[in-house]
């Protein structure tokens, strides 16, 4: 993994996969609001992106379909990184060339179980992520910095 995806997956692990993600209003202004993220790898060509799971019909779902670039920035202490890139979506109302759409709750699992997830009932979790239109935010790293020294 390169350093800084492992210093995202350490700070990461260090606050349950807590991160701020920002989208851009149609006004050019922002909007953030904070997921559950972590590193995982594309379901299309294996790459390493930061990924998370959003509700359909979310303010940021509709952000980013209008608008693909975001960022993502996870903190522990005074130790933050930022990862900053455009982002895949899939999902039931997002098809993302190259996945199979029955391939999408698989995702959806591994996304949940990367950032430190577990279920007792998959099967009630599939049926959930399904009915609240979930997709799959797979940001690929453009622009990585961070302070990871900071105390």
């Amino acid at each position: 993994m390169p350093a800084d995806l492992d210093l995202v997956s350490r700070l990461a692990a260090s606050e349950r996969g807590l991160a701020t993600v920002a989208t851009t209003r149609a006004d050019g202004s922002v909007q953030a609001s904070v997921v559950n993220a972590g590193v995982v790898g594309h379901p299309v060509d294996g790459c390493l992106v930061v990924g998370f799971v959003t509700r359909g019909g979310s303010v940021k779902l509709r952000h980013l379909r209008e608008r693909a670039r975001t960022a993502v920035v996870f903190r522990s202490g005074w130790r933050w990184v930022t990862v900053e890139g455009v982002a895949d979506l899939a999902g039931p109302d997002d098809p993302l060339p190259g996945l199979d759409p029955g391939a999408v709750p698989r995702l959806l699992r591994e996304v949940f179980t990367a950032i430190g997830g577990t279920h007792d009932d998959w099967h009630e979790y599939d049926r959930v992520m399904a009915e609240q239109r979930r997709a799959a935010v797979l940001v690929r790293p453009e622009r990585v910095y961070a302070n990871p020294d900071a105390d």
